[in-house]
């Protein structure tokens, strides 16, 4: 008997690393938080593993200097890397070079392990008329991506449920509390499907375009949790180690295992394997199982 371990994947790939992006209070932090299960600050590192004084970043920060290829680690979560891509959201043009160029080197670096292997993309909705900026437009329409997928995260989302409210107020008195549910759902997905967003993401004369896109809400709340973008990442990921490696982090989502399992006797539904080959490309999505070998 052996048990699938995902430890040979981490020592071959080292860890699981996303640029994180977007505007100034789109909620980054919180979702990283939440995604490593803690409310602590990241440590950061230099390209040289040099812990570096957090006092001193924030204060390079301010003065509107910032290095995208400083990482973030959450102690509570080590196989996570992340990059922050703050600065070229206000308008830097040198931060959009250097964001850019960052990106193209990381989307196709040598060696698996120093690659992006994810981007979050992270869009507001507590401004629904202004959810794709100039900084939105630049991104999508410029960068090149490679193979990495991004993930748009539309973040707040909650923030449409009272302006749903207020637009259909009067319509609401007298209604049944789960009628009144009902009709502020169905607001709130008009008022998202008028900023065209969705529209504007999927152009197809984008150079980047999001592999798939979340909605996240109430992230201030502590029975919240980023499951969805976590989920949906893992589908997005076209290598199949590099999704086994973020599957470990997540390893007792079942409904995941389950998902990952099927994407998988789908993806191979063509090919010609045997019993054992199959039985295994199954098992490994159940890392707490055991398998004969």
């Amino acid at each position: 008997m052996a048990t699938i371990e995902a430890q040979d994947l981490r020592e071959r790939i080292g860890r699981f690393r996303v640029l994180i992006m977007g505007r100034a209070n789109a909620g980054k932090t919180t979702i990283l938080q939440k995604v490593c299960n803690t409310t602590d600050q990241p440590e950061i590192y230099d390209t040289k593993g040099n812990k570096i004084d957090t006092t001193i970043v924030n204060s390079s920060i301010k003065r509107g200097n910032h290095d995208i290829t400083n990482e973030m680690v959450f102690k509570s979560s080590p196989d996570f890397v992340f990059h922050d891509s703050r600065g070229f959201e206000a308008g830097s043009e040198e931060e959009f070079e250097s964001m850019k160029k960052f990106i193209s080197e990381r989307a196709h670096a040598t060696k698996l392990e120093d690659r992006i292997h994810a981007i979050w993309y992270c869009i507001p909705m507590d401004d629904h008329w202004r959810t794709f900026q100039r900084s939105e437009e630049k991104f999508f329409q410029e960068c090149e991506t490679g193979h990495v997928p991004v993930i748009a995260v539309f973040t707040k989302f909650e923030a449409l449920r009272p302006v749903a409210y207020g637009e259909i107020k009067k319509q609401l008195q007298g209604v049944s509390g789960e009628e009144r549910s009902k009709r502020i759902a169905e607001r709130v997905e008009e008022l998202f499907a008028k900023t065209g967003v969705l529209d504007r993401l999927y152009n197809p004369e984008n150079r980047a375009r999001p592999k798939s896109h979340v909605r996240l809400q109430n992230m201030n709340k502590t029975n919240t949790n980023c499951d969805t973008l976590l989920e949906s990442t893992t589908l997005a990921l076209d290598n199949e180690e590099l999704r086994l490696c973020l599957f470990s982090t997540q390893k007792s989502n079942m409904e995941l295992c389950i998902k990952c399992a099927i994407a998988t006797t789908v993806d191979r539904a063509h090919k010609q394997i045997d019993d054992k080959s199959c039985q295994y490309s199954i098992a490994k999505w159940f890392p707490h199982l055991k398998v004969r070998t």
